[in-house]
């Protein structure tokens, strides 16, 4: 590259409506100018959980002022830039087309390219952007809505060795804080419970550890969650606050212990094939746990690797990992055309099994 390049990136896929301006310049290095994430947590917490309809309308409706915030704060107008990029799944449809829609009309209006980003690319490139780690390294992607360890290749190269065959981590953390009579979003209400709990004071199964390979499974361990609260409430005509501390406390340290042995194996099987411990990075919105990062850390020590966790506002979904995975990806491909689709399914590794099956529209994961 002999000069700077100036990118505007959109983020829709599920609540958090988000723009951002980023700058690389010609020597490849890469600055934030600006990151406008817009949250929804308060439209939908009257239902316990995100609502597509209420999520898209927000989005619609947030687009154009996150872009017009963004561009401010980069201190840059649409004449400054030199591409778009936008998330085009997977993700909330109603969300996704918000985005695609918002792009477009931007492209045909300032004649600037345009790039379609796969929403777990970006998560999945984000340590480059933070923390310059280099290919390979192995990537656990834990959110509300994935969860799968991939071996990062390149900016468009990503390998799938194995992830949830049910719920993800971040959506048996809803179900459990919903479970529980605990506030939404789950994963930060379960964790603020057991770190007042005893986590040995409930056995909870820690599932598919007897089993080889690097796949998870939550669902169990959420119906087991369920089971032990019903016994509580027999015995105790009701959810007394330390034995409810006491279950989150349980339900995490199970998930910890899941996501560390597995962890574990896939590092194993990236090492035999590289000279030297590659990177171990955690991206997602569980990722923020405390517990949970704790408990990688741990592994990665183990095998004397690099632990690298982008910070929160980098582990959640934002604009600023879509405009990357762009300029990432510009050597490596040709712009997209006002043809590019929305799209609710969107795997990473197209040449790995659908692990949740397919549809019509396409493999889940």
């Amino acid at each position: 590259m002999t000069g700077s390049t100036t990118i505007l990136g959109l983020e829709s896929s599920c609540d958090d409506t988000a723009a951002a301006v980023l700058r690389r310049d010609g020597q490849g290095g890469t600055r934030i100018l600006s990151s406008v994430v817009r949250g929804q947590a308060d439209l939908h917490a009257p239902f316990g959980g995100v609502v597509p309809e209420i999520a898209a309308r927000a989005h619609a409706e947030l687009l154009d002022h996150c872009v017009e915030e963004a561009l401010d704060a980069a201190g840059v107008g649409l004449r400054d830039l030199d591409a778009l990029a936008v998330t085009a799944g997977p993700g909330l449809i109603g969300g996704v087309v918000s985005g695609v829609m918002c792009a477009k009309g931007l492209s045909v209006a300032t004649g600037l390219p345009l790039y379609g980003i796969n929403h777990l690319a970006g998560h999945a490139l984000t340590p480059r952007l933070t923390d310059d780690v280099a290919y390979p390294y192995l990537m656990l992607l834990v959110s509300g809505g994935h969860c799968q360890f991939l071996i990062v290749r390149g900016p468009a190269e990503f390998e799938r060795i194995g992830g949830t065959i049910d719920d993800a981590p971040g959506e048996a953390f809803d179900k459990v804080a919903r479970l529980l009579a605990l506030p939404q979003p789950g994963g930060p209400s379960v964790e603020e419970a057991a770190s007042a709990g005893d986590p040995e004071r409930f056995a909870l199964p820690r599932p598919l550890l007897n089993r080889p390979g690097f796949d998870l499974s939550f669902s169990g361990l959420k119906t087991a969650v369920l089971r032990t609260r019903d016994t509580i409430i027999a015995e105790h005509a009701g959810l007394p606050q330390a034995l409810r501390a006491d279950l989150c406390a349980g339900f995490q340290a199970a998930v910890v212990d899941v996501l560390a042995e597995k962890t574990r194996r896939a590092m194993t099987h990236l090492m035999a094939e590289t000279n030297a411990p590659p990177a171990l990075c955690v991206a997602g919105g569980v990722a923020a746990n405390r517990a949970i990062r704790a408990g990688l850390e741990t592994v990665s020590d183990s095998f004397g690797a690099r632990f690298v966790a982008p910070p929160l506002a980098l582990c959640t979904d934002n604009a600023a990992m879509i405009a990357f995975a762009a300029l990432e990806q510009m050597g490596t491909r040709d712009p997209d055309d006002l043809s590019l689709a929305a799209r609710p399914r969107w795997p990473l590794d197209l040449a790995s099994p659908a692990m949740l099956g397919s549809g019509k529209k396409g493999a889940k994961a």
